[in-house]
C-alpha cells in the first residue's frame, strides 16, 4: 500500500502497489543487482560522445627536418620535432575518435526497470502526489511542494502524459529531472533519491510493465 499526497504535504488517499508488475512473484521481491548495474553501465557508456581525439606523429605539423647534425655536436642522435619523446610531438596510442554505444535487449532493460522500483519501494523512497496542480508554473512553490513532501536531494518527478506546468515548475530545480511514465528507465530510478509519481505516472507503469511481461508491448 503506497500512500498518495497532495502537493501540500497532506494525504489524499491510498493505492495498492501491484507485485506481479514488478516480478515479486517469481524472484520473492529481490532486486536484480547484476541486472541494474548492466543497465546503468549501458545507459551510461550511451551518453558519452567518443569525439576525443589526439594526434598521432604523422599528424603533426613540425618541419620533418632533422633539428641538427647527426654527428659532431656531442648530443644525442635525435629525429625530427614530431617524436612523441618532445612537448608537441605527437601522441603514442592517444585516444581516437570511437563509438562507447551499448545495447542490451529489451526485455532485459524492463526487468531492470522493474528491480529498480522494486528497491525504491522497499527503500521507501517512492512518493505519490495528486491532486490540483499549482495553477500557473513556479520554480519556488515546487521547491516549497518538495519541502512538504519531505524529498530531500536529488528526485526523479514521472508524470503520466507531458504536463507543461509541472515540467517548467521542476525543470529548474538543481537535481531534479522530469520524466513521463513511458519514457522512465532504471537509470534515472537509480540515479536519484526519490522517485515522485504524479497523478496516475504509477498505474500507467504498472500497465506498461505488466503488458511487456505478458509479451504484448
Amino acid at each position: 500500500m503506497t500512500t498518495i499526497n497532495q502537493w501540500d504535504g497532506s494525504k489524499l488517499s491510498s493505492t495498492t502497489v501491484d507485485g506481479d508488475a514488478l516480478g515479486q512473484s517469481g524472484e520473492g521481491g529481490r532486486p536484480k543487482r547484476r541486472l541494474m548495474r548492466s543497465a546503468v553501465l549501458q545507459y551510461e557508456a550511451n551518453k558519452r560522445q567518443g569525439t576525443v581525439k589526439t594526434k598521432t606523429r604523422a599528424e603533426t605539423a613540425y618541419t620533418e627536418n632533422k633539428p641538427y647534425r647527426q654527428k659532431g655536436t656531442g648530443n644525442a642522435r635525435r629525429g625530427d620535432r614530431n617524436s612523441p619523446l618532445l612537448v608537441g610531438g605527437g601522441i603514442t596510442f592517444g585516444p581516437r575518435p570511437r563509438s562507447y554505444r551499448q545495447r542490451m535487449p529489451r526485455k532485459a532493460l524492463r526487468e531492470a526497470l522493474r528491480s529498480a522500483l522494486l528497491g525504491k519501494l522497499g527503500d521507501e523512497q517512492v512518493v505519490g502526489v495528486g491532486g490540483k496542480v499549482f495553477g500557473e508554473p513556479s520554480t519556488k512553490t515546487a521547491a516549497a511542494a518538495m519541502a512538504a513532501l519531505g524529498v530531500g536531494g536529488s528526485a526523479c518527478v514521472v508524470t503520466p502524459a507531458l504536463n507543461e506546468i509541472v515540467w517548467k515548475s521542476f525543470r529548474n530545480l538543481p537535481r531534479v529531472v522530469i520524466r513521463r511514465a513511458e519514457d522512465l528507465n532504471a537509470y534515472d530510478v537509480l540515479a536519484h533519491d526519490h522517485l515522485i509519481l504524479v497523478d496516475d505516472a504509477w498505474a500507467t507503469l504498472q500497465s506498461r510493465l505488466a503488458g511487456d511481461k505478458e509479451g504484448s508491448k
